[in-house]
């Protein structure tokens, strides 16, 4: 996989931070000795970070059950995305492919980059199914960019279902050695099905996005993980900016990752489940509302006679849903992200 990227990383020499080692006075940084009277942090905020936080890799690792090795620490999700496309795309030459509608991140940070982007669209009339066969034949095309990436997304940000298992290695075997496919699990944890990362050691065309932001409460951190085989990572170790992750960030994931949160955390993913499937009934039997389709995350999308005028009546309630009438194949969509019982409650009440 170290083929597809791009040359000049490859041959980068990595930025040389100042050497970091637990234990040591540290005066080589530039950094005041002495605290900030506003901070409480732990390793005080005077000081920098450690350059790529080892001790939040091996704990993020252990959490999802890889090697330290193959996992990469970082702003999440968006700035794991960035990354890989910087790592593996050139500006003007290469491509990324994606299975719209899907998370809109992946075609801004490509767009940004200057990578060409390529859609094989998923299909509505299975269930917004991954058509794999499809993005096979687009990625191996001859007299187009190079696919150097493709992102998939599961479960899928904003239809809510889960791709085929099958379908997606179906994909990463008939692409090995050719194209990296990337599977973006940022609400795996709402769903019965269990992740893919497992299978990345022996399947070196695989890397998985995980993150803290949905099922671990810990948006505002900015935390998220790219598990990929060691020598990706390694190569874009090079890619990511040091310093990324504020200590705060760092602390809080530690101890939110401790056996005791993780424990507190799990009533709250069963209430969101049972709370899912309430909502999606109750939103059926609404008269404006025309289909709600299954979900496997946090969320329902939901199709009805007026989206703009659904999202209005819910704002002039005090809530915020997402208009996605703009994107493809959602017609009059409306996601509706699942809050507190009390919350669904109140919103049910306002568009009744």
């Amino acid at each position: 996989m170290l083929d597809l990227a791009r040359p000049e990383i490859r041959a980068l020499k990595a930025y040389e931070h100042a050497r970091w080692e637990p234990g040591l006075v540290r005066l080589n940084a530039n950094e005041l000795p002495w605290r900030s009277p506003a901070e409480h942090s732990e390793a005080g905020l005077n000081r920098y970070p450690e350059p790529h936080p080892h001790a939040l890799a091996a704990a993020l690792a252990a959490h999802y059950q890889v090697p330290a090795s193959m996992l990469l620490p970082a702003r999440g999700s968006d700035e794991a995305i960035d990354v890989l496309i910087r790592g593996y795309c050139r500006a003007g030459e290469d491509a990324v492919l994606i299975c719209p509608p899907t998370f809109a991140m992946y075609a801004t940070a490509a767009r940004i980059q200057g990578a060409s982007v390529l859609e094989v669209p998923l299909r509505r009339s299975q269930g917004f199914a991954l058509d794999s066969a499809a993005v096979r034949t687009r990625c191996l095309a001859v007299g187009s960019p190079p696919v150097k990436l493709v992102f998939l997304c599961s479960p899928n940000n904003p239809t809510g279902n889960l791709l085929a298992r099958a379908d997606v290695l179906e994909l990463v075997r008939a692409l090995e050695g050719r194209v990296l496919v990337v599977v973006d699990e940022a609400y795996i944890e709402f769903s019965a099905e269990s992740s893919l990362s497992a299978l990345v050691s022996t399947h070196p065309g695989l890397a998985i996005l995980r993150t803290l932001s949905k099922a671990h409460a810990l948006a505002g951190a900015r935390c998220g993980s790219l598990i990929a085989h060691p020598e990706v990572i390694a190569l874009l170790r090079k890619v990511i900016m040091p310093y990324a992750l504020s200590q705060q960030t760092i602390e809080a994931v530690l101890r939110a990752l401790g056996a005791e949160v993780q424990a507190q955390m799990q009533p709250h993913l069963a209430t969101l489940r049972t709370e899912r499937a309430l909502m999606a009934t109750r939103l059926a039997a609404l008269p404006t509302v025309r289909h709600v389709w299954p979900s496997d995350a946090n969320f329902l999308l939901i199709e009805c006679d007026d989206a703009a005028r659904l999202v209005q009546r819910a704002h002039d309630s005090g809530f915020l849903l997402r208009d996605l009438s703009a994107m493809p194949q959602l017609g009059q969509a409306v996601r509706v992200t699942l809050g507190t019982p009390e919350q669904n409650q109140r919103l049910l009440a306002s568009l009744a």
